[in-house]
Formats: C-alpha cells, structure tokens, sequence
C-alpha cells in the first residue's frame, strides 16, 4: 500500500498536498482499494467557501457512495476536470493524476489537525 511520506492524511481517507497557501485534496490508496473501481466523481463546490470537514463532492464506486470531506476551511479553486471522463486515475493514481480539488486554504492552525504517514498508517493498521 503506497502511503507517501510527503503528505498530510485524514481519519476520513483524505491526502492533502501543501504548497504555500493551495492544498491539492484526493483520496487514499487505502480508499480507493476499500472502495473498488470508480466510476463516477461529482464536486459541485468549485468556487465556494466551506468548512473544515463539510462535504465537498462524491465519490461513486460500483457499489457505493462515498462522500467526500474537506481537510481544511477555505475556498475550492479548482476541480479536476479530467475524471469527470476518466475517474478510474482516481484508482489508478490516487497521488498524481487523480487528485480531486485545490483548496485556497483560510487558516493554516488546521494544518496542525492532519495526519502525518505514520499517523495514518497506524489508523488503518498498515
């Protein structure tokens, strides 16, 4: 299981990827194994302010919903539109091409809430 070291987790599955003040958001390898093949992501929050730990979109395996959490209060930016065709990279590569979101991120105190690798290697029992 890939759980790279790089980045920030969260107890709902969630990656988060810093870089100044952008957080790039996708999902876990752990998620996409647990849920299985997608076939659909929906985000419908691009552009709009939400708090941490509101629902910001879904994700639609073959036989299941999952919604999806944000891991920090701020403002949804930009959705990747390529999976709105190809939401299978979110399986295939949940760290690169199969990013979800970019969140323009309000208050950098919630950076200390994350998960380190470690951290979220022990909630999953890796």
């Amino acid at each position: 299981m890939n759980i790279p070291s790089d980045l920030k987790y969260t107890k709902d599955h969630e990656w988060v990827k810093i870089e100044g003040d952008i957080a790039t958001v996708g999902i876990t390898d752990f998620a996409q194994g647990e849920l299985g093949d997608i076939v659909y992501v929906e985000v419908e929050t691009v552009d709009e302010t939400l708090d941490k730990e509101e629902v910001f979109g879904t994700v639609e395996a073959v036989k299941t919903v999952s919604d999806l959490f944000l891991p920090l209060s701020g403002e949804i930016i930009e959705f990747n539109e390529s999976l709105e065709d190809e939401p299978e990279k979110v399986n295939t590569d949940p760290y690169g091409e199969g990013w979800m979101v970019k969140i323009k991120f309000s208050d950098s105190s919630e950076l200390e809430g994350l998960l380190s690798d470690a951290d979220y290697k022990e909630i999953i029992g890796a």
